[in-house]
């Protein structure tokens, strides 16, 4: 719409400044917020959660984030998953000459696409660590001795950001996927689930409605053959969330179930 008015580009150029400063202002906030480095996170609590998480891993399942933070990524490396593909690999860069034994092996960058087929792990609101180059998804890592945000904050302050879902409301937000191949990858993986989810720190509020529209793909997707997403378990932590839940029930398609999310004791 801006385009149709905008002769000499400087309304375009303004919405995309003004986009930017909101995306930046937002993982400035997060980072603000967040731990430091991964050991800030007791043993005993990473083990917890990534015992939770394995669970589901081990069994063919699949997770889905929508939180922005490193701490799914942390749990999952510190506790070394074999199980937790997230879509991410590095190329070998002179396999004849390390398979002659005249070098080392050495790799590449960590680019998103190579291991999608296996990937277990989703982020579908974008996450700290992950940028689009424009030409590549890749994955920010430890490098030069430095802990992961620092040199996450690096990156942004040469203007690069990592995929970040800002957009307003859920209509939006499922704008905003649908123009990055790693984001609509994960969309469409959530719309193809099927058995059962578990939902925990997430209640479906109005911004997230294309969530909702999601898991309503699923439990309609191969209905035929039954192998379809049946029902959804969402985790509340008091009486509100409760009502909340009971009055958006019916926007799903398939059962709904209501559990105590303090009964999880995911961090120990």
């Amino acid at each position: 719409m801006a385009k149709a008015f905008d002769d000499d580009g400087k309304l375009i150029k303004a919405l995309t400044n003004a986009n930017q400063l909101l995306q930046k202002s937002l993982i400035d906030a997060v980072s603000s917020l967040h731990p430091e480095h991964v050991f800030e996170v007791s043993e005993d609590k990473s083990k917890a959660c990534f015992s939770f998480l394995n669970e589901y891993l081990e069994k063919e399942g699949k997770v889905f984030s929508t939180n922005y933070d490193l701490l799914l990524y942390w749990v999952l490396m510190r506790n070394e998953s074999k199980q937790a593909n997230d879509g991410f690999g590095r190329e070998h860069l002179n396999p004849v000459a390390t398979r002659r034994g005249q070098e080392d092996a050495e790799y590449g960058d960590l680019y998103w696409g190579k291991y999608k087929d296996e990937q277990k792990v989703f982020h579908v609101h974008g996450t700290l660590p992950i940028f689009d180059t424009g030409t590549e998804i890749e994955k920010e890592v430890y490098r030069d001795r430095q802990y992961l945000l620092e040199n996450i904050k690096e990156r942004m302050d040469k203007k690069e950001y990592p995929i970040f879902v800002t957009a307003g409301d859920g209509t939006e937000k499922l704008k905003h996927i649908y123009h990055n191949r790693y984001l609509i990858h994960c969309y469409d993986t959530l719309s193809s689930i099927t058995g059962s989810l578990i939902s925990f720190g997430f209640n479906f509020g109005e911004y997230d409605y294309h969530i909702i529209d999601a898991v309503n793909k699923a439990s309609k997707r191969g209905a035929q053959s039954r192998d379809k997403l049946f029902s959804i378990y969402i985790g509340v932590y008091s009486e509100s969330d409760l009502e909340y839940v009971k009055s958006i029930q019916g926007k799903f398609d398939c059962k709904v179930n209501v559990y105590n999310s303090q009964t999880a004791n995911i961090w120990g």
